[in-house]
C-alpha cells in the first residue's frame, strides 16, 4: 500500500491510499502523523487502521502534483520536532565517488574507503547482534523538508547543488519513546559536493541543505532489491540519466543496523517526534561531471514507490552583508 497527503483548500491535510493504479481519500480528518501516533498508542498497524476507516472517492494524484498540492507523506505539526538525518557509505559501490574526492595519493586509503570497508565487513550483523556504526549526518529540522514538485533552494554561498537519489525511512516516536517505522519513501538528499570535495571535514556543512521526500510512502517492509532511475532535465532535455540501486541486497549495512545506530541516542527517542532518515546512495550526477544550474529538474523514480519525486533547483539571492549577531 502507498500513502500520500495533500493540502485541502481549507488547510486540512488529507491522507490518500492506493494499492494499485487508483488512489482514494482515506475516510479520516486526521493527518498521517496523527493517525500514526494513535496507532502507536493503541497497537494497531497502519494498514489495519486504514482498512477499518475505509476509503472515499478517487483522487487524481497527477493533477494534485501538477497543482503543487502534494505534501511530504509525513509531517509534524511543529517542524522543529521533525529531524532530517542520514547515513553515507552504506551502498556497495558508494565509496568510489567519495574516495575520488578526497584521495591524496594512489597508494593511500582514504577515510571514506576505511569507513566503507568497515561497513562491508561488519554492517550486516547476525540477528540479535550489533554491527559497526555507519557514517551519520544531520540535515536539519522540518523547516528544511521540501514538498514534491517544489524547488530545492541552494543558499547563495553554496558551490554546488547536487541530487542524491536514495530511500528514506519515515518514523514517529511513540508515547513511551519507542520508534515506529511507518515505511519507506523516495528521497532527494541534496548536497553541496563541491564544498565537500575541498576537505572531508566540510561534509557537515555540505549536508545542511534542504531535501525532499515522497510523494508516496510505501508501508510495510522494504523489498530486498530496488532499481530506480535518477534523471536531470534542463529546458526539457535530459542531461543526465542513470540507474541507482538500493535495498539490502545492494547495501553494506542492514536497515536494522542503520536504525539501531540512529535510535540508540536517547535524544532521538522523544515521544511525539518525527524522524526522516536517509539511507545513502551510490549514484551521483556530480561523479559524472554534471554541474547543475538553476531551473534544472531532478527526478527520482522507482516502480515500487509510485509517483516519481521531482524538484527544480533554485538559488537564494546573494547576501548583501555577513550575518550580524546582536548582543542582548
Amino acid at each position: 500500500m502507498l500513502l500520500s497527503q495533500f493540502r485541502r483548500p481549507d488547510g486540512r491535510i488529507q491522507i490518500v491510499a492506493r494499492d494499485g493504479t487508483e488512489a482514494f481519500e482515506v475516510k479520516t480528518d486526521l493527518s498521517l502523523y496523527d493517525l500514526a501516533m494513535d496507532c502507536a498508542a493503541t497497537g494497531q498497524s497502519l494498514r489495519d487502521r486504514i482498512s477499518a476507516l475505509g476509503l472515499n472517492g478517487a483522487v487524481d494524484l497527477d493533477e494534485l502534483y501538477a497543482a503543487g498540492k502534494l505534501l511530504p507523506p509525513l509531517l509534524h505539526p511543529d517542524p522543529a520536532h521533525l529531524h532530517l538525518t542520514g547515513t553515507g557509505l552504506t551502498h556497495l559501490g558508494s565509496a568510489s565517488t567519495r574516495a575520488a574526492m578526497h584521495a591524496k595519493a594512489p597508494q593511500d586509503e582514504t577515510d571514506s574507503m576505511k569507513m566503507f570497508r568497515m561497513g562491508v565487513e561488519g554492517g550486516k550483523p547476525a540477528n540479535g547482534e550489533t554491527g559497526v556504526q555507519p557514517e551519520w549526518f544531520y540535515k536539519g529540522t522540518g523547516h528544511a523538508l521540501i514538498a514534491p514538485g517544489h524547488a530545492l533552494t541552494s543558499p547563495s554561498f553554496a558551490e554546488d547543488g547536487g541530487e542524491e537519489p536514495e530511500l528514506a525511512g519515515l518514523y514517529i516516536i511513540g508515547p513511551d519513546g519507542t520508534p515506529f517505522r511507518l515505511g519507506f519513501a523516495l528521497a532527494n538528499e541534496f548536497s553541496d559536493h563541491v564544498m565537500e570535495r575541498q576537505n572531508y571535514l566540510y561534509l557537515a556543512h555540505s549536508k545542511l541543505r534542504p531535501c525532499s521526500v515522497g510523494p508516496e510512502l510505501l508501508i510495510g517492509d522494504l523489498p530486498d532489491s530496488i532499481t530506480g532511475t535518477s534523471k536531470i532535465t534542463r529546458h526539457g532535455a535530459t542531461i543526465f540519466e542513470k540507474p541507482f540501486l538500493s535495498g539490502e541486497a545492494n547495501m553494506s549495512h542492514t536497515i536494522a543496523n542503520l536504525e539501531h545506530h540512529h535510535f540508540k541516542y536517547g535524544v532521538f527517542c522523544q515521544p511525539g517526534d518525527v524522524h526522516i532518515h536517509m539511507f545513502g546512495t551510490a549514484t551521483l550526477s556530480f561523479g559524472d561531471g554534471i554541474a547543475t544550474r538553476d531551473g534544472d529538474v531532478f527526478e527520482i523514480s522507482a516502480p515500487s514507490f509510485g509517483l516519481p519525486l521531482r524538484n527544480p533547483l533554485a538559488t537564494t539571492a546573494p547576501a548583501t552583508a555577513p550575518v550580524a549577531v546582536r548582543t542582548l
